[in-house]
């Protein structure tokens, strides 16, 4: 799911191996421009929420009310913006005081548990978007009714947080930004090696990392940095292209259900496509222990990593107008999709005082001033139509705006908690070629043989 943060300890939840990707370290901001058309002119005050021009809600009470925000970012880029739209709320909202508590990433879910069953939790509270809500959503409102319809209407894959993500549906979270797991690549690296352009497909992957290599690079560079999610790298990121490649987006529930097996003849075939980046020479031997892997790529000696967004802003301050954005090609026709995703927002517990303050502070965040905020800390906004002064990250929002390319989920969001954690065991170890992808992808079968009835059925729980 989002990765920015240390993820939750498998025993403090079923799920805490989900991913839930969002940006890791560094506070620059990338100065992300309010997306075109996005006004926040109020014609009711009942129905616009808070407003960038200042004009207040009928739901902001005129006596002084105090609200609880939970977090689990840390001193990530996440936390500073949300520091900053509390602030700028607060601004606007003299009378309303909201009290930013920053939780320990490795208990949160089961902190926000416990706070709920005595309903002595925030009004507020971080969530984790796809099977984290619904895992979650016993203690969690729905925002229809309580967030202004205009400012949940400029949000973008808000089915990511409803039952059974249902377009249609009521979202239990507002998201705060956009994320992607993507591939960068050094140009300079691509120049000196006679790489002419971008690989799309497997076989021209395999071509470049030749004569990437022979130039003396590593060309893909595999470890655990940049997120601390475990020992060995993270494997979602690069799962979630094999199966770009393999199943349109409409077709991805066929993992959660069982109608494509994970070891099917398409899933072995493309994984072990996968498996031969590595004995063909594209990358690091040592996958699956390297932990400097970030620093190869920035400096200079590997020509390309698969990370996401949470390090744009480290690539584009060290590499400048060297670094780039690449969809992974792990397929045998130029892939259509990327993933483009909301990893997390904000939510309004179901036992909260002040639904109603909260719903405008939540509205908020869809305005030109919330936006702002957010762009201040160097993320990506989640309205549609945003657009962002990174130019690595405005590339990949290109992916979607100007190249066609159909956004997809985070498998890791959308696949059982389960199945990622037996992914998590596994799936490096295919890369490395240290397991075969029939014993791997067995496991994760397995695995999903052994999940309750009710876990792999046709309707996301």
């Amino acid at each position: 799911m989002l990765k920015r943060i240390l993820i939750a300890t498998a025993a403090a939840t079923a799920f805490a191996t989900v991913a839930a990707c969002s940006s890791s370290g560094s506070s620059g901001g990338s100065g992300a421009t309010t997306p075109g058309g996005a006004t926040d002119s109020s014609s009711s005050a009942a129905t616009s929420g808070s407003t960038a021009a200042g004009g207040g809600s009928s739901s902001i009470p005129s006596t002084p009310v105090t609200l609880t925000l939970w977090h689990n970012y840390g001193t990530e880029q996440n936390a500073t913006a949300t520091k900053n739209l509390v602030d700028a709320y607060q601004k606007l909202h003299p009378n309303v005081t909201i009290k930013i508590v920053s939780q320990p990433a490795d208990n949160y879910f089961s902190l926000l548990q416990a706070s709920a069953v005595s309903k002595t939790g925030p009004d507020i509270a971080v969530m984790w978007t796809g099977l984290f809500t619904l895992q979650y959503k016993s203690f969690l409102s729905g925002l229809k009714g309580l967030v202004p319809d205009a400012a949940l209407q400029k949000e973008q894959g808000l089915q990511w947080t409803t039952d059974n993500f249902d377009p249609n549906g009521n979202p239990y979270v507002m998201p705060l930004e956009t994320q992607f797991y993507i591939g960068f690549y050094n140009k300079q690296a691509f120049t000196k090696a006679g790489v002419s352009s971008v690989p799309t497909t497997w076989s021209e992957l395999y071509s470049a990392c030749s004569k990437l290599k022979a130039a003396g690079y590593t060309p893909i560079v595999y470890g655990n940095g940049g997120q601390s999610l475990g020992a060995e790298f993270y494997p979602w990121y690069d799962a979630s292209y094999l199966e770009i490649g393999q199943l349109p987006v409409d077709q991805w529930r066929n993992l959660y259900d069982g109608k494509t097996a994970w070891n099917s003849s398409g899933q072995l075939d493309a994984f072990g496509k996968w498996a031969a980046l590595e004995s063909k020479g594209c990358t690091n031997s040592d996958v699956l222990t390297k932990t400097n892997n970030i620093d190869d790529f920035v400096g200079g000696k590997a020509a390309m990593i698969i990370d996401g967004t949470w390090d744009t802003q480290k690539f584009t301050d060290a590499m400048k107008d060297n670094v780039a954005a690449f969809v992974p090609p792990f397929s045998d026709t130029p892939i259509k999709g990327v993933v483009d995703f909301p990893g997390d927002g904000f939510s309004i517990t179901s036992y909260s005082k002040h639904k109603d303050v909260a719903g405008d502070f939540l509205g908020f965040i869809a305005s030109d001033a919330g936006q702002a905020a957010i762009n201040a800390a160097g993320l990506i906004p989640d309205v549609k139509g945003a657009t962002t002064d990174n130019p690595v990250n405005q590339q990949m929002l290109d992916f979607v705006s100007k190249d066609g390319m159909t956004p997809y989920p985070m498998l890791d969001n959308v696949v059982q908690g389960d199945v990622v954690d037996a992914g998590n065991k596994t799936l490096p170890s295919i890369l490395a070629n240290k397991m075969s992808p029939s014993s791997g992808l067995g496991t994760l079968q397995s695995t999903w043989q052994h999940l309750s009835p009710d876990k792999r059925s046709s309707t996301y729980k």
